[in-house]
Parts: C-alpha cells; structure tokens; sequence
C-alpha cells in the first residue's frame, strides 16, 4: 500500500472512529464516513466494500497490534525504554490500552462498543489460549475452550469496569487483581 493509500485509510478510519463514538453503529452510514474523512465515494469503496469491512478491518489493524505486540514478548513500543517487557502477558495489555493509540479506549466505551468489544475479545483468545496452554495444570476439571472463553469474558468486563470507574487504577494494580482472580483457576 503506497503513502496516499495509508493516508486514505488513516482517514476514513479515524472517520469511522469519530462517529462510532458519538452514536451508534447501525445509524452510521457509509455517506457519514464520506463526508467526515472528506473522500469520494469511488475512494470509499477502493477500500472497503462494505460499513462491516471497515468495521473489521479497524478491529483487525486495532486489537491485533494490541494482542500481537503482547504475543511478541521482544516488542517493546516506547513502554520499556528503561527496562524489559512485563512478565505479565495481561499487564501487557493493559499499558497498550493505557496508550490508548487511536481512542482504542473511547470506543469500548462508546455507543458501538458492543461490537468493539466482540471483536476486542474474539482478538483476546488466542493469546489467552497460548497463555493457558503454557500455565494450565496438567489435569483441567473443565475444558480448555470454557477456560479460555471465561477468562477472556472476564479480561474484556474487567476493561470495561476500569473504563467506566475512571481508569483510577494503574494497569499494574488491574494486573494485580486479575492474576489473584486467574491464577487460582491456572
């Protein structure tokens, strides 16, 4: 993809991302996004298809940097200039959120967040799988499947509690709280 292309893309998603936060996303037309990103509707449809193909396609460019950076135990992204990655995969995660790159934040919170945060947490699973798999006992009394969809489901609220408190707590201290809840299971 060529700089025109990026910068095309960079603006209809951050488009997309205004409006998602100021209503919700069945009421968002593809006319909106046009208008907002200040393109044609040809351009428009050179790179998505469809409101669902941007929608994914934002979803996919957003958690995956997110949960790939967190599966790539050497990335660093500025968080660790004076030191080495946390142990904590989850901890991890949560000071990618606290960066909050592209109002990842405000849309889990917004009026669209239902479908950001399915896609937010369908992302979460294989990590939380690759997670389980190298910290699980030996003999599981329920399967993997259940363990991963329930601490996924229970990562993905305990985001939107933090959210809707404020953020008062540092991703350290959320971190904290998660492995007491988790690790007994693990």
């Amino acid at each position: 993809m060529d700089r025109r292309q990026k910068k095309t893309r960079a603006a209809i998603f951050a488009a997309f991302s205004e409006l998602a936060a100021k209503k919700s996303y069945a009421k968002i037309t593809v006319q909106e996004i046009i208008d907002s990103a200040d393109i044609g509707r040809t351009t428009f449809y050179a790179h998505f298809e469809t409101k669902d193909d941007l929608l994914k396609a934002l979803c996919e460019e957003l958690f995956g940097h997110i949960v790939g950076s967190a599966m790539d135990r050497t990335h660093t992204h500025g968080l660790y200039s004076e030191g080495s990655a946390p142990h904590s995969v989850f901890l991890h995660l949560l000071q990618h959120l606290e960066e909050n790159d592209s109002n990842i934040l405000g849309l889990l919170s917004a009026a669209s967040s239902d479908i950001f945060l399915r896609y937010f947490k369908d992302s979460l699973k294989d990590l939380v799988r690759l997670h389980i798999a190298a910290q699980t006992k030996e003999h599981l009394a329920v399967p993997q499947d259940f363990l991963v969809n329930h601490i996924t489901g229970s990562f993905v609220e305990m985001v939107l509690w933090w959210l809707k408190g404020g953020r008062k707590m540092t991703p350290a201290e959320l971190d904290r709280c998660f492995a007491a809840v988790i690790e007994p299971i693990l």
